[in-house]
């Protein structure tokens, strides 16, 4: 039916009837007739207004007084429908993009679709992601769950962590050097949760943070997550860059000083005890906190670890990281942070909102496997693989691919901080090597600033020998690739934000 010359028979201005009841005597008569049917859509108010020439008003009070009577039902962002039909009409979506606050685009998200795009082999080695062999995983460390656990384990632990892993993992850093309390200790759900707590604790958007150039891809995140600002040294911490950290010590008053002190990720270094001391000596004469990030510590090979600054922090500004993911598994989900009381305090305040405190098996676990000795039995163990693996990597890298890249062989750690000879980038490089098999992460993930497109950075500890020696082969592959057509591929540049691997 043609609804509006219908509409315009029923109305008679004239009337004492105002308008609006009359159109929804009309509309109302139009349903009973049939000449509307349940579920119909009405159309919209402003233009049933325009087709009338009416006000809109005068729609919006027609359509309310139906809906009123139960003749039609409206919902918001759909329209306005006739009879018991309309609850079942379909509703619209969720716009889930208007309500979730903005996000920090990741800048290997061009990276990762230009991935998808290619044909990637079945038998694809990655050397990305920093995760331990799980064949090495301590699951004897499980066992303990077979045992009773008193029930009242079970409940709420206090916020800074379960006391007897706090006890135990006290006396183990005396390995590490540090002289600790229980009380000295909180248990986090990782230590990426370290970072996150941190940052709610000291920092407001638009405080400045140092960090070494490259760093920790993570800890970019979330301090570019919490609004600071990012001041970079130029490279890692060093005696060339001292005089860099004390202008901006001096210009921008930072915050935090974060620093990944054992093996850092991704380069595997670890600044010498002699800047070690003049940095201690700097901090201190700024009262500058330092968030030192041990989490590869305890993966030392020909030689033990570098001491933590933690141990020698002489003005209590140091704030020493930990973690169980790189050293037992990543699932115990399990970290820790050494801090002054009055820090670990307002750390507990702010933990309190986010998961009441960190996971009752995990931590008993880990207690248990600690007290028994077997956690420096399991290190001697995966200490003897991941150094194999190293020099098995190391080595298939000079018979494969010298001519095209170079490293330096790190003491401990996870990982080759490799760079390219010549021409063309880690991206463009990235993409040849996963048509032939292998996967690695760019070293520009690691700046904060967009430096580093000649680096990339190789994990040697997720696979054994043999697939080290396959990996350099197929990587030597797309290095002769790259240098037979170094512009043949075009990677979008980087965007703002960092992503976690």
């Amino acid at each position: 039916m043609d609804l509006t010359n219908f509409l315009q028979t029923q109305l008679q201005p004239p009337s004492s009837l105002p308008l609006y009841k009359q159109l929804s005597l009309a509309l109302t008569k139009a349903i009973e007739t049939g000449q509307l049917r349940n579920g119909q859509r009405l159309p919209p108010e402003r233009r049933l207004a325009e087709d009338l020439r009416l006000s809109r008003t005068t729609i919006v009070n027609a359509y309310r007084l139906l809906e009123q009577n139960g003749s039609v039902s409206s919902r918001i962002g759909s329209g306005t429908y006739i009879g018991e039909d309309a609850a079942s009409a379909p509703l619209p979506p969720m716009p889930w993009n208007q309500l979730l606050l903005p996000h920090l685009s990741s800048p290997l998200s061009s990276i990762l679709r230009s991935l998808l795009a290619i044909p990637a082999a079945a038998d694809s080695i990655s050397l990305a992601a920093g995760m331990p062999d799980p064949a090495l995983y301590p699951l004897d460390m499980l066992q303990q769950l077979q045992q009773p656990v008193p029930a009242s384990e079970l409940g709420y632990l206090p916020i800074e962590g379960y006391a007897p892993l706090r006890q135990e993992l006290a006396a183990w850093l005396e390995n590490r050097q540090l002289h600790l309390d229980a009380e000295d200790i909180m248990i986090l759900s990782g230590s990426q949760q370290g970072l996150y707590l941190l940052c709610k604790c000291f920092i407001s958007p638009g405080d400045s943070i140092v960090v070494e150039s490259p760093t920790y891809l993570g800890a970019i995140q979330v301090f570019q997550a919490a609004g600071a600002r990012l001041l970079t040294l130029p490279g890692p911490l060093n005696s060339q860059s001292l005089p860099f950290l004390e202008d901006y010590l001096v210009r921008y008053r930072p915050k935090l000083f974060y620093l990944g002190s054992s093996f850092q990720n991704p380069t595997g270094r670890s600044p010498d005890a002699s800047v070690c001391q003049k940095f201690l000596d700097l901090a201190a004469k700024y009262h500058l906190v330092i968030v030192e990030d041990d989490a590869y510590g305890h993966l030392h090979y020909e030689t033990p670890a570098p001491q933590p600054l933690k141990s020698r922090d002489h003005y209590g500004g140091v704030l020493y990281l930990g973690s169980a993911s790189k050293i037992f598994f990543p699932g115990l989900r399990t970290g820790w942070l050494a801090a002054p009381r009055e820090v670990l305090n307002r750390l507990a305040e702010e933990k309190q909102y986010a998961d009441l405190h960190s996971n009752n098996l995990a931590q008993l676990c880990l207690a248990e496997y600690m007290r028994s000795g077997k956690a420096d039995a399991h290190l001697r163990h995966i200490r003897t693989h991941y150094q194999r693996r190293r020099d098995a990597l190391a080595q298939a890298l000079k018979r494969h691919c010298s001519a095209d890249l170079s490293f330096e062989l790190p003491l401990g750690g996870f990982y080759l901080w490799c760079r390219l000879k010549g021409e063309g980038s880690a991206q463009a490089l990235l993409y040849e090597a996963a048509r032939q098999g292998v996967s690695f992460v760019p070293g520009e993930a690691f700046y904060a600033d967009r430096a580093g497109t000649d680096y990339f950075r190789l994990c040697f500890a997720t696979h054994d020998e043999a697939a080290m020696e396959i990996a350099a082969q197929r990587l030597g592959q797309a290095l002769r690739n790259l240098r037979k057509h170094p512009r043949r591929h075009t990677i979008p540049a980087f965007r703002s934000g960092q992503p976690i691997l």
